[in-house]
């Protein structure tokens, strides 16, 4: 016999001898496994839906029962619809921040393609469901036969052609692609948590910033005024001392008071610079002054009360705890996965082409061959690896468990510390309106008894830097009661719904702030 004919006879041989019956691939596959799993183990097999390793289930993590300010009047604790929590606030230019922002920072982008980045993956993750090696294959070689005595078609060279197709597919017996699906999963919805948690972060970083912005201005006018009304003082004392009425100490206290208010001028302008460049990072721009387009305005007014809910809400509002529970989530199911590997992987392979000697048989019934079978393939004398490898993925899960449980703790933490400074600096503001308007009558009083001579100028160089110092406080706290209620909602996750809300309500929403306030930071 040739070479021709034993290649024939090899390739019918292999289609005689490879390809089993379903009947007989169902038995093998029995046969293998039913031993190879005790009663315990085949009944957590079957209760987890043909899967191995844990079924996950959210832990418990401690919540408050309720607020430490709950009998206060002005904490409310009807769920609050925060999802554009910026609105209370009725500024339209910080209306027009928040959606420039959201349509424009790049720290929010690099989050939505990380979400791209994992919903890909989870897709790659799911198509191992399906046979996983599928290959279409094309070789030839040229063949020089040794020259040996006897030996059929010994020295001469011989063409072989050959095509076809691969398959390779490992059932998942013990749930590992399955597992596996499940993580990648729970992997995406943390992706998506995570844009929300930068979201919120970057909404909550907008509004504190034009609060701190407004504040600032406010700061700035209180210190110019205040120099203003120093500078006056000053004149007075000159001409009193000119008149011999004085000496010249009254000067040089004037002086140093107007010296010490307008030192403070040039730091608030580097102070409100510094938040006008972090605003335009923030907004996905290039650093630049903001004063034409802010304008000059009022630090922003909050309502006198804000509703909170119960603390057990922030388990669903806060996307930073709902991404530290699906990354528990995700984890759980690799302990699954290394779990599987402690059993045979089982899977049946296939081929099917056509071989040849020259190229024009390769389209004859008789150059056919294929091959299908089931595999196995078991990783023993592993030295342990395997079960090390199942106890870390456990050792794993547990530290993302206390994560979670310390993500609610740190969530409640700073809902009652934002919540606590909302309502002291409330008080603190109704105070120091007191005080200020008190400290402006006594100014106005010592500056008609100085020019009258019934009092010296130390009660007025006293008084008036009292009076710069309480307004100073009073735009400060003020600005604290915003900056305070801002981190409130950014507290209880409040702010994310806006990647939620219809286009025709976020183009209206940014249209009547443009309307209101006609500088905008779009480029």
């Amino acid at each position: 016999m040739d070479l021709e004919g034993s290649l024939t006879l090899l390739n019918h041989t292999r289609i005689a001898l490879r390809f089993p019956s379903p009947a007989q691939v169902a038995f093998f596959t029995t046969m293998l496994v039913v031993p190879l799993c005790g009663c315990s183990s085949m009944q957590e097999w079957w209760s987890n839906r043909f899967k191995v390793g844990p079924e996950y289930c959210r832990p418990a993590a401690p919540v408050a029962e309720n607020w430490i300010d709950s009998t206060d009047v002005r904490v409310r604790s009807k769920s609050p619809d925060n999802s554009q929590w910026w609105t209370v606030f009725n500024d339209p230019t910080l209306d027009t921040l928040i959606f420039n922002a959201y349509g424009q920072n790049l720290d929010l982008r690099t989050a939505g393609f990380r979400v791209l980045e994992a919903r890909d993956q989870q897709a790659i993750t799911a198509g191992n469901l399906l046979p996983q090696s599928q290959e279409a294959f094309a070789d030839y070689e040229r063949i020089k036969t040794a020259q040996r005595v006897g030996r059929p078609a010994a020295g001469q060279y011989l063409n072989a052609w050959e095509t076809g197709f691969n398959l390779a597919w490992e059932l998942d017996f013990w749930g590992r692609f399955r597992r596996a699906v499940e993580a990648a999963d729970a992997d995406l919805d943390a992706s998506i948590e995570n844009y929300d948690d930068v979201l919120v972060t970057l909404l909550g970083d907008v509004g504190v910033t034009y609060v701190e912005i407004r504040t600032l201005q406010k700061r700035l006018e209180f210190a110019q005024a205040n120099a203003e009304a120093q500078r006056g003082a000053m004149r007075i004392a000159e001409v009193r001392f000119n008149e011999g009425r004085t000496t010249k100490l009254d000067v040089f206290q004037a002086q140093n008071n107007l010296a010490q208010t307008e030192s403070a001028i040039p730091d608030l302008e580097l102070v409100l610079r510094q938040a006008s460049n972090r605003l335009c990072i923030l907004c996905g721009i290039p650093p630049r002054d903001l004063e034409q387009e802010l304008g000059l305005g009022p630090i922003p007014v909050p309502p006198a009360d804000v509703a909170v809910g119960m603390p057990a809400d922030l388990l669903r509002r806060r996307p930073d705890v709902r991404r530290a529970e699906r990354e528990l989530a995700a984890q759980s199911a690799k302990i699954g996965v290394a779990m599987s590997e402690l059993y045979p992987h089982i899977a049946i392979t296939g081929t099917i082409g056509v071989e040849a000697n020259y190229f024009a048989d390769l389209f004859r019934s008789e150059a056919f061959a294929g091959s299908i079978g089931p595999s196995l393939r078991w990783n023993i004398l592993n030295y342990g690896r395997l079960l090390n490898n199942i106890r870390l993925q456990d050792a794993r899960f547990q530290q993302l468990a206390t994560q979670y449980q310390s993500a609610v703790l740190r969530a409640n933490e700073e809902a009652e510390n934002a919540l606590a400074a909302f309502l002291k600096s409330h008080q603190r503001v109704a105070i120091l309106t007191e005080s200020v308007e008190a400290a402006r009558n006594a100014v106005d009083m010592a500056l008609i008894e100085y020019r009258e001579g019934r009092t010296d100028f130390n009660r007025v160089f006293i008084l008036q830097a009292a009076l710069a110092r309480e307004q100073d406080q009073h735009a400060q706290v003020s600005g604290e009661v915003a900056r305070s209620l801002v981190e409130i909602y950014r507290a209880l996750g409040g702010g994310w719904q806006i990647r939620y809300e219809g286009s025709e309500q976020m183009q209206f929403a940014t249209a009547t702030a443009a309307e209101s306030s006609p500088p905008t930071l779009n480029d």
